[in-house]
């Protein structure tokens, strides 16, 4: 199965929500008789409701209406024009990652409860299936139970994993494991943060510190600091994202549990509001269930795919 229709079946959910809702809009809009003519209310407001019922947002969703009414004059179908403008939300925010020196150092933030833990091992396996070295690092030395956890993941996806005794400094882990995935030729360097708020400053200034240790040991890095956000939570986890960016240099999202919601237009709301790129979505409790996210088909597979 490929990782394009791992992610579309992980949309599973929020499709069965809104494809026959949408069909509807768009039958009656499309009719030949309606084709050049502009949308009507009733069109644009059941179209509205469906987006937000979704979680697009509200501002994307004014972005989408916007665009349709303006351009439904072009002869263009209304499934067409709705899934123009989200790909352009999509790839107005899409940039790759700068990387000017190895390791590559990725950093992988968010409050407990999001997936986090199980998704430095997952995207260690997935990293590694695309024929690259990764290396663990456990920096949540504060919980023993995330340590286990972490572990038992990197043995599963066969990758070396760095840890020290409860209670070490985690900046003292991440620089041993800079250190020892140079050495090895590990890359990249997958740090595994504690969970945390931002309310919690003392662990935000631990972040920070975490953060200007991988500075010092390899220019640029860290080049990625990916915040896991479970899909589950809907529009709260766009509000506990724009919290993390300027604590955290926050430069990608991972949604998490995107199989276990009808509400997955919240992406569109993460890359409209946030200004920031989905980079992989969780589909499953697999460690094959991490895949990168694809524009082209998360917008096929929420307004075309029957289920």
């Amino acid at each position: 199965m490929s990782i394009f229709t791992r992610l579309r079946e992980g949309l599973a959910r929020t499709t069965q929500q809104i494809v026959e809702r949408f069909d509807d809009i768009v039958r009656r809009s499309d009719a030949p008789e309606r084709r050049s003519r502009p949308v009507d209310v009733e069109t644009v407001a059941a179209l509205e409701e469906l987006l937000i019922s979704a979680d697009v947002g509200v501002a994307a969703t004014e972005r989408i209406i916007a665009a349709v009414t303006t351009q439904s004059r072009n002869g263009a179908s209304l499934r067409d024009l709705v899934k123009a403008e989200i790909r352009s939300v999509f790839a107005a925010v899409d940039r790759p990652i700068t990387v000017v020196a190895q390791p590559q150092v990725t950093l992988i933030v968010g409050v407990n409860g999001t997936g986090k833990t199980t998704t430095v091992g997952k995207l260690a396996n997935l990293l590694k299936s695309e024929g690259r070295t990764p290396l663990i690092c456990a920096a949540d030395t504060f919980r023993a139970a995330a340590v286990e956890q972490l572990e038992i993941w990197a043995r599963r996806a066969g990758v070396d994993m760095v840890r020290a005794r409860e209670g070490a400094d985690p900046a003292a882990v991440v620089f041993d494991a800079i250190s020892s995935g140079r050495a090895k030729g590990r890359d990249p360097i997958l740090i595994d943060t504690a969970g945390r708020l931002h309310t919690r400053m003392n662990l935000m200034n631990e972040l920070e510190k975490i953060r200007r240790i991988a500075a010092r040991e390899v220019q640029g890095a860290p080049q990625e600091v990916l915040l896991v956000l479970d899909a589950t939570v809907g529009q709260n986890g766009v509000a506990q994202a724009r919290e993390f960016m300027g604590v955290a240099g926050v430069n990608g999202i991972v949604l998490a549990k995107l199989d276990g919601t009808a509400k997955g237009g919240v992406a569109v709301a993460i890359a409209h509001d946030l200004k920031l790129p989905i980079r992989y979505v969780g589909v499953g409790e697999g460690i094959d269930d991490l895949v990168p996210f694809s524009a082209d088909e998360y917008v096929n597979g929420l307004f075309e795919e029957k289920w």
